[in-house]
């Protein structure tokens, strides 16, 4: 998860105590941490999915089914999210997003067949999307400019825990077997975290609201959603099913649908301006490039975490834990190089540091096509390093500074909009790419192969799905051609990135 969500429109806040008003930084430790939440959810589920597999007897559409139907939840509801809290306010959304999410979490953590926790993620995912977009938009309306680069700094350093501690935490969860409850602590972690959440920001965050907000496009939601599950549902299935026609129509009607939503978005702009998908966006180049680099990154990524977790434990027989640990240096690669990207390189270099991280994390994904192919089924975490931190450093490379980059010339009154977009791109592109797994992946597994068997099929689609990874990282270097050459502070009149913009917005009248 990123958090680019910015307000659409001023906020309304409360004029800051200069005295040094405590309340407001409680407020901060609260949604931050639901923030760690989320992104912790997203990582520390990965790991656990052989487990809950084997437990729980899922079949591969299934675990599919676990991490996608939650991105997909939350990409459909991200931009509706958001702009509920300007309407009815976003301590208020906030507060409803984190008890939904701590619902769903104890949902998840005792279900009883993967039907149930297949629709208890979903839960999760919808409710994510209504307590994500309030966080920055919370911080927007608690703190004076002048103190949010402290603040998004210390968002920078959350994120990058998360990334570390999700794996590990889920390994370590799993590997425990607490109380005899297997892989259901990973869920159930988040109900203290959520009830004192819900407690604490009751009393703690100050509402506000938007002025002047967009209205719903609940129509738009329902395009979006009908779209993505008429593609990704026949993907899954189809494979285990004999690819029946219905699948092919189905995938055939989504793109009818995906045109409709276009005809409705553009009646929806002429009518009331507050389309969920502003199409003018679509006009300026940059922005249409960065959405398709995005999109196509979600898939890659999608791709890759999924499978690299069912390689290490089924394939390879790994327990939780040395799976989680082997990703330790990926995270530490990410983190290191997203910093160095951003402070150091962007500003001199530009547009061709983020195709240099698409180059690099190419060959870091070679680099472990052939050292998975060389080492067999008898590979160790420390063989994986190599790969693994090349393409961390790519990847690091990438994330950081391509949200600023896509932003670099949309009009400055859009960029509310184009960043929630982003947001929802990104996860409808990780959707769709963990719906791929059934063809780039179990699609070369052999369902009937057991004992010996096992470890060497899913070695041989690690090693397939890895190459359709890398053909898609030599795809966004070629889209990347078309993002503007410099940073986004050297174009005049652009949109701003979110933590320049908020210093330099100017501070409404209180409501």
């Amino acid at each position: 998860m990123t958090f680019t969500h910015t307000p659409d429109t001023p906020t309304a806040r409360p004029a800051p105590d200069e005295g040094g008003d405590r309340r407001r930084w409680f407020a901060l430790a609260i949604v931050m941490t639901a923030a760690f939440m989320d992104l912790v959810d997203v990582t520390i589920v990965n790991i656990a999915v052989p487990s809950i597999r084997r437990d729980e007897g899922a079949s591969f559409s299934q675990i599919q089914w676990i991490t996608a139907g939650y991105a997909l939840a939350f990409a459909a509801g991200l931009i509706t999210g958001g702009r509920l809290g300007d309407i009815h306010g976003r301590k208020r959304l906030f507060l409803v997003g984190i008890g939904g999410f701590t619902v769903a979490s104890a949902l998840c953590g005792f279900a009883v067949n993967p039907e149930m926790l297949v629709a208890s993620r979903v839960l999760q995912g919808a409710m994510a999307a209504l307590m994500v977009p309030q966080v920055l938009s919370i911080v927007h309306a608690t703190f004076p400019a002048h103190e949010r680069g402290k603040v998004f700094g210390l968002f920078g350093a959350i994120v990058g825990l998360g990334a570390v501690s999700g794996p590990l935490l889920g390994a370590l969860l799993t590997e425990w077997n607490l109380f005899g409850l297997e892989w259901r602590p990973i869920f159930l972690i988040n109900l203290p975290v959520g009830i004192a959440g819900l407690i604490l920001g009751s009393r703690f965050i100050t509402e506000s609201k938007a002025p002047r907000a967009l209205k719903l496009d609940l129509v738009g939601v329902a395009l979006v959603t009908l779209g993505l599950l008429m593609l990704i549902y026949p993907l899954t299935r189809g494979r285990e099913l004999g690819w029946p026609l219905w699948g092919h129509v189905s995938m055939g009607g989504a793109i009818v649908v995906l045109a409709l939503l276009v005809a409705y978005e553009r009646r929806k702009s002429a009518r009331d301006g507050s389309p969920l998908v502003e199409l003018s966006l679509f006009k300026v180049k940059s922005f249409a490039a960065g959405i398709a680099v995005q999109t196509v990154f979600g898939v890659g990524l999608g791709v890759f975490f999924l499978v690299w977790t069912l390689y290490m434990q089924e394939g390879l027989g790994w327990t939780p834990l040395r799976a989680g640990l082997t990703g330790v240096p990926f995270s530490l690669a990410v983190s290191t190089a997203a910093g160095i990207s951003v402070q150091k390189l962007v500003p001199r270099f530009g547009r061709k540091v983020l195709q240099a991280g698409a180059l690099v994390m190419a060959a870091g994904v070679l680099l472990y096509i052939w050292e998975a192919e060389r080492y067999g089924l008898a590979i160790t975490p420390w063989q994986m390093v190599p790969p693994l931190a090349v393409m961390g450093v790519g990847m690091g490379l990438i994330v950081a500074p391509l949200t600023d980059a896509v932003l670099s010339q949309v009009p400055r009154e859009h960029a509310g909009a184009a960043s929630g977009l982003i947001n929802t791109v990104q996860q409808m592109g990780n959707a769709l790419g963990l719906g791929l797994v059934s063809v780039v992946f179990f699609g070369v597994v052999d369902d009937h192969v057991t004992g010996a068997g096992l470890g060497a099929a899913y070695a041989e689609g690690f090693q397939n799905a890895l190459g359709w990874v890398a053909a898609v990282l030599g795809l966004i270097f070629l889209l990347m051609f078309a993002l503007p050459r410099r940073p986004a502070q050297h174009l005049e009149g652009a949109a701003e990135p979110e933590t320049a913009a908020a210093e330099r917005e100017k501070e409404p009248t209180p409501a």
